[in-house]
């Protein structure tokens, strides 16, 4: 009896370990209305290269915003030829956060748009960073640090990363503030980002159950709206806190996600298979040169010819044979099934495609 009891708690243990494990956060299922990022963009010039900048002649926009800096700055320029290879134009870009303030500093991303070879010790001047209503919210500038290395010699080159990008920390102090009082707000919307009518039931009930009484409501798979006036609470942001800890189990669409570049294959747990019979096999086409030179005798009148020989095969692999996929009823049961194929992840690939053709899949299937 003793050992029965243990082994029921034990079981019970690991099912408790099993349900947190499944549990998500509110916060990390939804986005709040008006808590949200805007992306900045902006255009100027990163100085100080070592001889790795645009070519003016290729990339004449990169002179004409030098010339428009060097006048802001007083000095005339009109009429001169300068030439420099250690100036680069580069698109900035960042994002602003939400309820960012003016002072705060934002990380931005610097990126060549010209022909310039490396962005390694560049300065960026002082570059105005707009949003899609066309306003000034932050302004960049800073040393960049660039995300590769460059080698060069007399015969030969490397290059390592991406060093015509680089980020700048801390590189954007924003200037203007979004409009949006959150404090004037009656109720919440939760965008789910992945919707979903079970998981928005199910933080439908798990707010009210909280609260202790019916404050959420489900508007359709990707909404659901709090009132504002039944929680409780002092101001909108408490309400947030209040519910965005709650712990939810999500319903997620069974999906199979390949990656034909690496051979990745990644199964959701809710994958199933119908049962199948799948039958493999490869086709291979190998053609060789071996030309042959013949030569005359020593002191023999004559010239050398050079014979062509071809050898041509067509080579079949003698494949799986016609396998069976047995109903797949858990994750486990399908790779099991899949793996007893024996064939390479690529060639796993393209039978999931067929299987998937077939109608047997039950799961979207996403190719990257």
């Amino acid at each position: 009896m003793l050992k029965r009891l243990l082994t029921f708690f034990i079981l019970a243990i690991g099912l408790c370990s099993t349900a947190q494990a499944q549990s998500v956060r509110i916060k990390d299922l939804v986005e709040v209305e008006g808590v949200r990022s805007n992306d900045l963009v902006g255009y100027g010039l990163v100085v100080g290269l070592n001889g790795t900048g645009d070519g003016l002649r290729n990339s004449p926009f990169t002179e004409e915003i030098m010339s428009n800096i060097l006048e802001r700055l007083g000095v005339n320029v009109t009429g001169e030829q300068f030439r420099p290879r250690n100036v680069a134009a580069v698109i900035v870009t960042g994002k602003l956060p939400a309820f960012a303030r003016i002072g705060g500093q934002i990380d931005i991303t610097v990126s060549a748009i010209g022909d310039a070879s490396s962005l390694l010790g560049g300065t960026l001047i002082m570059t105005p960073l707009n949003a899609a209503d066309g306003q000034i919210y932050a302004v960049a500038q800073g040393t960049v640090i660039a995300g590769g290395v460059e080698a060069e010699g007399d015969a030969a080159r490397v290059v390592q990363g991406v060093p015509t990008a680089g980020v700048i920390p801390s590189g954007a102090r924003v200037e203007r503030e979004v409009e949006f009082d959150f404090t004037q707000l009656s109720s919440l919307r939760l965008a789910l980002r992945e919707p979903d009518f079970t998981t928005a039931a199910r933080i439908e009930d798990v707010i009210n159950r909280a609260i202790g009484r019916r404050a959420a409501t489900m508007m359709d798979a990707g909404t659901v709206t709090v009132d504002l006036g039944r929680t409780g609470t002092a101001t909108p942001a408490r309400a947030v806190v209040a519910i965005e800890n709650l712990a939810v189990e999500p319903q997620r669409r069974a999906r199979v996600v390949v990656d034909q570049r690496s051979g990745t294959i990644v199964m959701g747990a809710d994958v199933r298979i119908s049962r199948v019979a799948v039958s493999q096999g490869g086709l291979t086409l190998r053609i060789e040169e071996a030309p042959l030179a013949i030569q005359p005798n020593p002191f023999a009148e004559g010239e050398t010819v050079v014979v062509p020989r071809t050898g041509a095969a067509i080579e079949e692999e003698p494949g799986i044979g016609l396998a069976e996929v047995p109903t797949g009823t858990s994750l486990s049961e399908v790779i099991a099934g899949l793996n007893a194929l024996g064939v390479s992840p690529r060639d796993m690939i393209d039978i999931l495609k067929s299987i998937k053709a077939a109608g047997a899949l039950h799961a979207d299937f996403v190719v990257m």
